[in-house]
C-alpha cells in the first residue's frame, strides 16, 4: 500500500479564498496558480505567483481547499513544507510564504534565501 504524500504546499483559509477570488475575475480559463521560485532579489530568491492556462505534465499538482497549485518543477524542493497565507494589515495586504527551507529574508521583504529540502531515504 502506498503512503499518502506530503503536499508541498498547503494554504490557509485566507490565502484559498483570495486565490479564488481573484482567479474568478480572470477573463480567460484558469487551471491553477502556478508558484515558483527565482533567482533575483538581495538576499538571492523571490516567490512567483502567475496564472496557469494548462497544467504542465512536470508541475506538482496540490489540490487544497478547493484551490489547485502547481508547482513548478525546479521549484519543488525550495517549496517543501510551506504554508501560503494571506495577510491584510493597515498598511498592505499580499501572500505570505512560511518556508521551514527559508534561511533568511531582505529588510524589504521581497527576496529571501531557501536552501533546497532534503529526501530521507
Amino acid at each position: 500500500m502506498a503512503l499518502p504524500r506530503m503536499k508541498v504546499v498547503k494554504l490557509t483559509d485566507a490565502a484559498a479564498d483570495r486565490v479564488k477570488a481573484i482567479m474568478s475575475r480572470s477573463e480567460t480559463p484558469v487551471a491553477g496558480l502556478r508558484v515558483g521560485v527565482k533567482n533575483g532579489g538581495c538576499a538571492g530568491m523571490e516567490y512567483t505567483m502567475e496564472y496557469a492556462d494548462a497544467i504542465d505534465p512536470r508541475d506538482e499538482v496540490v489540490e487544497d481547499k478547493g484551490v489547485t497549485v502547481l508547482i513548478d518543477p525546479k521549484a519543488v524542493l525550495f517549496l517543501l513544507g510551506t504554508e501560503m497565507d494571506f495577510q491584510t494589515s493597515k498598511m498592505s495586504s499580499g501572500f505570505v510564504f512560511r518556508n521551514p527551507n527559508q534561511t533568511s529574508a531582505c529588510g524589504c521583504g521581497e527576496s529571501v534565501a531557501i536552501t533546497p529540502a532534503t529526501l530521507a531515504a
